[in-house]
């Protein structure tokens, strides 16, 4: 156990760490405070794993600060940031620890107008949906961000200490790496699922990277996982404390038969489901299970060999879904005076935008369990069949087009009412159209905008949509009434006011809150809400 004033600084340098709070002008690696992160790699801590990555100098390899290697002297260690700085400054991946399973860091601002942007940019390329065609490009970021690429590229090093080209590179090459490392895919599916137009072009940045190729690194022994039976298994790293059972019995309440299975094998819970992932013109549609190894702080996802090739992109959406890159050091400084109960809660994601929204329109003024009741209907309307070998999943969720084709009378059969039939169909219009993008790189305010505009959606829909299919930290349905219950105010105006000190964590808080006492005792006939508490 470390000395209290020790644990008092490793405590503080992690949360400036975590938040953002080390000044843009110095460098990456004097921006933190050495001495406080040789301590947390002391100390073997997984609360701080992708908060920052050690270069070895006597070694080349830089580590995550929970690699159980023998710790390394004091002034052969370089500590980064990001991945990429350390590999921008020479160094390569652990192959114990393996960086590529850390933690992707969160960390958010609302206030320094050039930290936002930068942070946006990451998260655009940090989605694999954007890899395809070699890579989004700073011209492209940039137009989308409404900036030039100079200014972009400018503020980007500023923030991260390399060029968003060499940040690209980096996700990629983990990407590929964990492929390798955890499958038995051919390289040549490894290359193009990790975003890399030519095999050629992946050996040649593997090698001047790394210093070996990738074959060489598979046969070194380093695959750990298994690819038989019809699926591929990888493992996923998240930060504790993580409120399993809260999370797993969230999804469990609101399982739509057909498409998601929630069960216990072997005194482990699982969670399985189907998935349709599209990318350009080709579409990839299969099965996952994933169950919780706590004890080593990681997950345990398995995807049928049909999402193989877009593995990447699984592992993405598997992330948001459970929450698995959130700082709960951060959140918890924020949060834990106001919700001490709440250090392990985590925002319930989605692996499908469209499917969280419709869900959430069918959610308004019902119950959890009438809600799913529709919900089931619906992907047995519309759904297309699959044959997977989990039980109980037999059908993917309603495509965009399935839905705005359907007719008013074919809906209303399904005992959905006539206002949330224009909202589906209205929703549906605009997401097939491409007017309308449900996913974590979305323009938030543009989005709640747009949604706001559709029939029969308002605040608290677009909020609650804002905060598990955007993975906007800060969205808050100030008019839940449960909401308003648990932080004992009357009105949709005060419950914001009473926000303002949660900035910009209010999702997390918007959790804590709804799982406390007196949300939980909310009246049945109760309005929203209720898609959301759930008991």
């Amino acid at each position: 156990m470390l000395p209290d004033v020790r644990k008092w600084l490793l405590l503080r340098v992690a949360l400036r760490i975590i938040q953002g709070m080390a000044p843009s002008t110095a460098s990456p690696a004097a921006a933190l405070e050495s001495d406080a992160c040789y301590l947390a790699m002391k100390a073997h801590d997984a609360r701080f794993d992708g908060s920052f990555f050690t270069g070895v100098t006597s070694t080349g390899v830089y580590c995550r600060p929970v690699c159980r290697v023998k710790l390394p002297r004091r002034e052969n260690c370089r500590f980064f940031q990001h991945a990429a700085q350390a590999e921008a400054a020479g160094f390569r991946p652990c192959l114990r620890c393996r960086p590529e399973l850390a933690p992707r860091a969160a960390s958010w601002s609302t206030e320094d107008a050039s930290r936002i942007l930068a942070l946006q940019a990451a998260r655009l390329i940090d989605e694999p949906d954007a890899w395809i065609d070699d890579g989004p490009g700073a011209a492209r970021i940039a137009a989308r961000l409404g900036v030039s690429d100079r200014h972009l590229r400018r503020i980007f090093e500023t923030q991260f200490g390399v060029s968003p080209l060499q940040y690209l590179q980096t996700r990629r090459l983990l990407a590929a790496k964990q492929l390798i490392a955890d499958t038995r895919l051919p390289m040549t599916q490894v290359a193009l699922a990790s975003g890399f137009a030519s095999v050629r072009r992946f050996n040649a940045a593997f090698v001047s990277h790394y210093g070996l190729n990738p074959s060489a690194l598979r046969r070194a022994g380093a695959t750990s996982g298994e690819r038989g039976g019809g699926s591929v298994g990888v493992r996923l790293g998240y930060r504790p404390p993580y409120d399993v059972a809260a999370m797993l019995g969230f999804f469990a309440r609101r399982a739509l038969g057909g498409v998601e299975a929630i069960d216990d094998v072997g005194g482990t819970p699982r969670l399985a489901r189907t998935l349709r992932i599209a990318q350009g013109e080709r579409v990839h549609a299969g099965w996952l299970q994933l169950r919780f190894d706590g004890g080593r702080g990681q997950l345990l996802l398995q995807v049928g060999d049909s999402l193989a090739a877009v593995l990447p992109t699984v592992i993405s959406r598997v992330r948001a879904m459970l929450d698995l890159d959130a700082e709960p050091m951060a959140i918890n400084a924020a949060l834990h005076a106001s919700f001490p109960q709440g250090d392990g809660l985590r925002v319930p994601g989605t692996v499908d935008g469209f499917e969280l929204a419709v869900r959430a329109v069918l959610g308004q003024q019902i119950t959890v369990a009438a809600a799913r009741t529709l919900g089931t209907r619906l992907v047995h309307a519309l759904g297309e069949p699959i044959a997977t070998p989990v039980a109980g999943l037999g059908r993917l969720f309603p495509t965009p087009a399935a839905v705005a084709a359907a007719s008013g009378d074919a809906l209303g059969r399904l005992g959905i009412v006539r206002q949330r039939q224009s909202a589906l169909i209205a929703l549906a219009k605009e997401v097939q159209d491409g007017r309308l993008a449900l996913h974590a790189g979305a323009d938030v305010p543009a989005t709640l905008a747009a949604l706001q505009q559709l029939p029969g959606i308002g605040d608290w829909t677009a909020q609650y949509i804002a905060m598990r299919a955007l993975r906007w930290p800060d969205a808050f349905p100030a008019g839940d009434v449960a909401l308003q219950k648990a932080l004992r105010v009357g009105s949709a105006r005060a419950a914001a006011e009473a926000s303002q000190a949660w900035r910009p964590w209010r999702s997390y808080a918007v959790l804590r809150a709804w799982h406390s006492p007196l949300a939980a005792g909310e009246s049945a006939a109760a309005p929203p809400a209720l898609e959301s508490v759930a008991a």
